[in-house]
């Protein structure tokens, strides 16, 4: 018992440490200076792709720093704790821009409009994701990547089903509800460990249903969000989990790693989720298993018939920001811009598909160039790009909408599991909403073209 408590103890305080380092400015060796960057527990073969492409390829490029990062599981909570104490990475990481602009109101976060201009971040990055990253017209972060939600699919089990990829959110529900009577998951997906798995759901409802100028217009103050269309986005989004769509009974048992394992081993025909998961794919769909060939990924459906297909839902795997404390702002903003570049995207997509599709506006990557899953990974982001400029898109909650509103629509199972109804959930969204319109918390969007 002591053992174990000594263990607990020694675990707590090493928590307690790494949070509370950082931003010391130490001199590493060669006479650089040392900066941090904290990232989460990556599995070890994308640790080791992090190593290479970033902290090697970082510290050739220049001799006035080295890169030290560190890989925890608890970075989310270790940030919290460090920057409330004022210390930490120099760089900060963290779940998207909705998490860097609570901490940039609160003045955690370094303003890097200046950084901005001297990089041409703003020329370089596409509108909608560097515009994500301001706060009251100043810069705070930069998404490390954009994503789709779309679906996986698993072709020998359609083939087995008899049925071609959906096309149609008829034709998509239809197969589903033929998965379920030969035994299979109608789609594989899960919140275990991580609630807010539940806006990849209601952002593509608010998205493909609602329609990404309708919720322009909620996020203006235009419209409430209990507008009609609004309303009929969230419960359309209930009766697909009521349905047993988002993995059944098991989704709040399911995650993303283990659904993904499910779907290469042919229990569902399809995983519904963002395009990183292209990253959890490439463990169990790959040259080893000899069944690469047999994952697909397309758009999801459009529910509303005067909405274009494909649409899509526009958001981030996570920001970017310089801490407010570092002693080495102009290294930090350095390294971020070495991320915002085409030669980083090009090398970590070569082993790591999923994760990082730099948002650039020419996002100049050849599938052709790639094998494996990174080949239909960069076909899907090139998709996705193309269709953000032609104006066919929505907004993920975690990237574009004020983080209280954000949290908000973490709890629409509230609705899923019939606790409340969808206006009254609502009404509860705009509350929130209009007290972080009034403080000017929503990040300036352009308008989809529908």
């Amino acid at each position: 018992m002591k053992k174990k408590r000594l263990i607990a103890v020694t675990a707590i305080v090493a928590a307690a440490a790494l949070a509370l380092a950082g931003c010391s400015g130490a001199t590493g060796s060669g006479g650089r200076q040392t900066l941090q960057f904290w990232f989460w527990g990556a599995p070890p073969a994308n640790q080791e792709t992090l190593k290479t492409v970033l902290v090697d390829g970082f510290e050739k490029s220049q001799d006035k720093y080295k890169l030290t990062v560190t890989f925890n599981n608890a970075v989310d909570k270790n940030i919290q704790v460090a920057l409330a104490a004022n210390k930490g990475p120099d760089v900060v990481y963290g779940s998207g821009p909705a998490f860097a602009s609570a901490y940039a109101v609160q003045g955690k976060l370094a303003d890097m409009t200046p950084y901005a201009t001297k990089y041409g971040w703003e020329d370089r990055i596409l509108a909608p994701m560097y515009q994500s990253g301001t706060v009251n017209g100043k810069l705070y972060s930069l998404p490390n990547s954009i994503e789709d939600i779309g679906i996986f699919y698993n072709k020998k089990v359609l083939d087995q089903l008899g049925v071609q990829p959906p096309s149609t959110y008829d034709q998509l529900t239809s197969i589903m509800n033929k998965a379920k009577d030969q035994g299979l998951y109608a789609s594989v997906t899960g919140n275990q460990g991580w609630k807010p798995v539940n806006q990849n759901y209601i952002s593509q409802f608010l998205t493909i249903d609602a329609g990404g100028k309708t919720i322009y217009d909620a996020l203006q103050g235009t419209i409430p969000w209990t507008d009609p269309a609004i309303v009929k986005a969230v419960e359309d989004s209930a009766k697909f989990y009521q349905n047993g769509y988002l993995g059944g009974k098991d989704y709040s048992t399911l995650n993303f790693d283990t659904s993904m394992q499910l779907l290469s081993k042919q229990k569902a025909p399809f995983f519904i989720g963002p395009s990183l998961a292209f990253q959890f794919a490439n463990t169990y769909f790959n040259d080893k298993a000899g069944n690469t060939g047999d994952l697909g990924y397309i758009p999801f459906p459009t529910v509303n018939p005067d909405l274009p297909t494909p649409y899509y839902t526009l958001g981030t795997t996570a920001s970017l920001s310089i801490n407010a404390a570092s002693e080495n702002k102009d290294g930090a903003a350095e390294l971020i811009d070495y991320m915002m570049s085409d030669k980083f995207a090009k090398e970590m997509n070569k082993t790591w598909p999923g994760y990082w599709a730099v948002p650039l506006k020419n996002f100049d990557l050849d599938p052709n160039d790639y094998t494996g899953l990174s080949k239909p990974f960069v076909t899907s982001i090139k998709n996705t790009i193309q269709g953000v400029n032609d104006g066919h898109y929505g907004f993920f909650a975690g990237t574009f909408f004020p983080p209280a509103t954000a949290e908000a629509f973490t709890n629409v199972d509230s609705v899923w599991l019939g606790q409340e109804s969808a206006q009254d959930f609502l009404r509860k969204v705009d509350s929130t909403f209009q007290d972080e319109l009034k403080k000017k918390l929503v990040p300036p969007l352009p308008q989809p073209s529908r």
